[in-house]
């Protein structure tokens, strides 16, 4: 009888070991995936090295002023925005990248004075390099059908200074609202930019804390 009872527990031993060689898979997939599988992030957009190297950047429509950088100022095509966050997934750490040229906007320049200005992101077209993450961030952590805009508006003029110096890369801040996900709220974008001689080329970045715009925690434990 003894042998026969320690023939019946061994198959149960042996489905409890597989039950917990599977909790270990679960851990261990989201590991491999971002440390093996996926790769580094994207680099942080930046501006081109060299002016010539620029697919987006601002052009004039109205130069007629005696400033060379007098007048209104349009996105062009090949402008990118998106986002770059520090998320969770099952307990690793990852960075999250995602991406849209899908941007428009002008602003107004007199007397190297940026006097106003907005741009404008459609959030629906935001893609990264993993389909799940973009579901999330269309749905549950966004909602990019009810907002599918990310609106950033200037609110304070920004002196330029030496606008029209060619080549030259300067930092300025512009002061503005960003609303997006049904809230508008006051923020600041840190800006470097580059006067070709017939266009602007401009990089920058907003710092957003969810909570401040009621967006969901993308990360999960």
């Amino acid at each position: 009888m003894a042998g026969s009872d320690s023939k019946q527990r061994r198959p149960w031993r042996w489905i409890a070991g597989g039950i917990a060689a599977l909790v270990v898979l679960v851990v261990a997939v989201p590991f491999l995936y971002i440390h093996l599988i996926q790769g580094p992030p994207p680099k942080q957009l930046t501006l081109p090295s060299s002016p010539a190297a620029s697919s987006g950047s601002a052009h004039s429509t109205a130069g007629d002023s005696t400033s060379p950088v007098d007048g209104t100022w349009k996105v062009t095509a090949g402008s990118q925005a998106g986002y770059r966050v520090k998320e969770v997934l099952a307990g690793q750490p990852d960075t999250a990248v995602g991406r849209t040229s899908q941007v428009t906007g002008s602003f107004q320049i007199t007397g190297a004075t940026v006097t106003a200005g907005t741009v404008t992101v459609d959030l629906r077209t935001v893609t990264s390099d993993e389909g799940r993450r973009d579901d999330q961030f269309n749905g549950r952590i966004m909602d990019t059908a009810a907002h599918p805009f990310a609106t950033f508006t200037l609110t304070k003029p920004v002196e330029l200074g030496s606008a029209d110096a060619l080549d030259k890369v300067a930092s300025v801040k512009a002061t503005g609202t960003l609303a997006m996900h049904g809230v508008t709220r006051s923020t600041s974008a840190s800006l470097q930019l580059r006067y070709t001689g017939s266009a602007f080329q401009i990089s920058g970045s907003i710092p957003v804390k969810f909570s401040d715009w009621a967006i969901a925690n993308p990360s999960f434990d």
